[in-house]
Order: structure tokens, then C-alpha cells, then sequence
């Protein structure tokens, strides 16, 4: 039976209480997510585009919160800001289940997204401290993988709940995540101080992030990987719709696979890639991306009998991308961080993300109209800039970015 260290699992005892509850908070995702625009439509009666503008100015006033968590991160710990953020996004989705005039649903969606942002801004820090020496990347893969199986196997009950009809099922949903964010938030209480207490203490001033210039390219190129992450689930179900001649049920296949792919294969590529430069791993990834999105504009080309073929090949490259991109992005980030602060940058490391949510969907719809290959021509573009920037920049990064040290070697 292959060992833990082959498989590329980290050392996890006495920190299951922080994997299960990354499983269960991603599972109400899962469940939930999918669901929540229908919720605004079908349950609280409220039209789609005042749903989707209330949806889009809450997430806009969260852009604040990764900004604000690195300002007290360092001094409160991450293990209680991700506690913290847990119950208030519970307390959301309580909300979401009893309420139903429009402003009552706006403060839930401000809350919850807010609570989404603390959650992602603390996270990282908390896998890094919890992590023995030699096997940060491990616990970011192993982290990862927890998270996608939770999401992916909410998202098979979301489809249960969308199928059976009625508002009732969209109820359940929103109660079976408020009660996952709960019940993940009181896990957490249970992790030990041995294993987060190292970021409860106050690390001094913050680093001048402003002039840190490697860090700040390395964030505007993650905004731009994150961007070539989010274009699938924004762009391939338009695609498919509205340009190729496929079967619309393979939109939601391709999801569920790419899903799968990442929750099974984080830990093996961990521990494959471990010996390799973090920064070289990237721009790999970068390219393959560069390929997907070659491969997404070719589709409007190939011959009909083909584009099915080739769009569950460009998934593929795409999973694969994402692959080496997920287990060792927020590792990098940690790496190149300073010692004192590190809760801080890595804070300030989720605004890539941020900044892509709010661009990707404008970026995909305004280039679709135009032509509907163009957005994956120049998501093509963009990976290539990125990929460069990157080979570029790591060349004046800390040592921290070569080989690292194998856990058990």
C-alpha cells in the first residue's frame, strides 16, 4: 500500500479538525452556490437583474476585507479570523433561509461575501502554520484537494435539489450551508494552540508591501492566472449555449470532471513537483493555459464532428493547468513572504483573486459579443504575459522559490 509521504499527504495529526472542516464548509458551498440566484428569483421573488445587481455591489463592498485582515491578522491569528468568518457567513445564510424583502437579502449577500473574503485571506496563513517543516506545499495541495471534493460532491446535491422542483428545495440548501459553516467554524474551535498559535502574536510593524515591487508583480500575474480560472465557469457554459454545436449537458460533465481532477490529483502533483522551482511549476501552467484557451477559440473552426472531441481535450489542458497552479501558487506567495508579516502579505495575496471575480465576467461578455472566439484568444495572450512576467520576476525572488526541502528526506 503506497505510505503517506508517496501519495504526497502531509503529516496531519491533531489537525483533522481543520481538513473535515474545509470539507464540510465547501460541501455547503457546493450545495448552496449553484443555487443562490434562483433562490433570489424563484423563493424571495425578486427579478434577475436586480438580483444580479444586488449580488454584484455586495461582493464590490467586500473588496475591502483582505486590505482590513492584514492590518490584524498577525495580532489575532488566522485560525480565529477563519473561525470568525465561518459563523458570520452561518449567520448569512440563516438569513438567506427567513428573509425575504430585498434590503434584509442585501445584508445577508454583503455579510456572506464579506465573510467569503475574510475566509480566503486567512486561510493560506492558517495552512502555513499548521504546516510541519518541509511540507507547506503539501498542506496547500491537501487543503485544495479537501476543498474541491467538498464542492464537487455539493454541486451532485445541488443538481438532486434542482430537479425535484418547487422552492423547498432551494430552503434546503440554504440551511444545509448555514448549518455547514457552523458546524466547520466549531471544528476549528477544536484545533490545537500547538498548531496555530505561532501567528497569535503580534509581528510589528507591516512590511512596506508598496515597495516590495517583486511581490506586487507577483500578485498582478496571479490576477491574471485567477482570471484564466474563473473564464471556465464563466465563458464555457455561454460558449456552449450560444457558438458550438454540442449537447448543453456537457457543460455541466466537463464542470464536474475539472472538479474531480483537482480534488483527486493536488497531493501527487505536490509531491512530483516538490524538487522543482515553485516559479517554474507556474509558468508551466501558464502556458498550458495559454494552449486551452488556443484550442477554446479553435472550436468555432474544427469541423462539427470534432468540436466535441476537442472541447473535452481543452478541458483536459485546462485541468491540467489548474493542477500545477493550485497546489503551488499560495505556497509560493508564503515562501517569498517575510517571516514577520507573512499573515499580512499573504492577506493582501487574495486581492489577485478579488480582482479577478469582479473582472471576468465583464471580460468574457464584451469580448464574446465582439467575437466569439476572442475572449479565449486573449485569455491565451494574457497566460503568455503572465507565464513571462513570471520566469522574469523569479529570477530576484528569495531563494525560498527552489527546490524545498522534501518532508521525510
Amino acid at each position: 500500500m503506497p505510505s503517506a509521504t508517496s501519495l504526497g499527504l502531509p503529516n496531519v495529526r491533531g489537525r483533522l479538525p481543520l481538513l473535515i472542516g474545509l470539507a464540510i464548509d465547501s460541501f455547503g458551498g457546493g450545495v448552496a452556490g449553484p443555487l443562490m440566484l434562483l433562490y433570489f428569483i424563484r423563493v424571495a421573488g425578486i427579478p434577475l437583474g436586480t438580483a444580479g445587481v444586488l449580488l454584484t455591489v455586495a461582493t464590490l463592498f467586500s473588496i475591502a476585507a483582505p486590505g482590513a485582515v492584514g492590518v490584524v491578522i498577525d495580532r489575532l491569528g488566522p485560525r480565529n479570523l477563519v473561525v470568525g468568518a465561518q459563523f458570520a457567513q452561518g449567520l448569512a445564510f440563516t438569513g438567506f433561509f427567513f428573509g425575504r424583502s430585498t434590503w434584509l437579502l442585501f445584508l445577508c449577500a454583503l455579510v456572506s461575501t464579506t465573510g467569503q473574503r475574510v475566509f480566503w485571506s486567512s486561510i493560506f496563513s492558517l495552512l502555513a502554520d499548521v504546516a510541519d517543516e518541509g511540507e507547506r506545499d503539501r498542506w496547500f495541495g491537501l487543503g485544495g484537494m479537501m476543498q474541491a471534493g467538498g464542492f464537487a460532491l455539493g454541486g451532485l446535491v445541488a443538481g438532486a435539489l434542482l430537479a425535484a422542483g418547487g422552492t423547498t428545495p432551494f430552503l434546503i440548501a440554504m440551511a444545509v450551508n448555514a448549518a455547514s459553516f457552523y458546524l466547520a467554524g466549531v471544528l476549528l474551535l477544536g484545533l490545537h494552540a500547538s498548531h496555530h498559535q505561532r501567528a497569535t502574536q503580534d509581528s510589528g510593524p507591516a512590511p512596506l508591501l508598496r515597495k516590495d515591487k517583486p511581490f506586487l508583480v507577483l500578485i498582478a500575474v496571479n490576477t491574471l492566472f485567477a482570471l484564466c480560472i474563473m473564464m471556465l465557469g464563466v465563458g464555457l457554459p455561454v460558449y456552449v449555449s450560444e457558438a458550438l454545436p454540442v449537447p448543453k449537458w456537457l457543460v455541466g460533465v466537463l464542470l464536474a470532471a475539472a472538479s474531480v481532477v483537482l480534488a483527486a490529483g493536488q497531493t501527487l502533483v505536490v509531491r512530483h513537483t516538490e524538487k522543482l522551482r515553485r516559479t517554474s511549476v507556474i509558468v508551466v501552467a501558464g502556458l498550458a493555459w495559454a494552449v486551452w484557451g488556443l484550442l477554446m477559440a479553435s472550436l468555432t473552426q474544427v469541423p462539427n464532428a470534432l468540436v466535441a472531441a476537442m472541447l473535452v481535450l481543452a478541458t483536459a489542458v485546462f485541468a491540467f493547468a489548474d493542477l500545477l497552479h493550485a497546489a503551488t501558487n499560495n505556497a509560493l506567495a508564503a515562501s517569498v513572504a517575510p517571516e514577520a508579516g507573512r499573515g499580512k502579505y499573504l492577506s493582501y495575496w487574495q486581492y489577485s483573486f478579488a480582482f479577478a471575480s469582479v473582472l471576468a465576467p465583464a471580460f468574457f461578455a464584451q469580448l464574446f459579443e465582439v467575437r466569439h472566439e476572442l475572449p479565449w484568444l486573449a485569455i491565451a495572450t494574457l497566460a503568455l504575459v503572465a507565464a513571462g512576467l513570471l520566469a522574469a520576476v523569479g529570477r530576484v525572488l528569495p531563494n525560498q522559490t527552489d527546490a524545498r526541502p522534501v518532508a521525510g528526506e
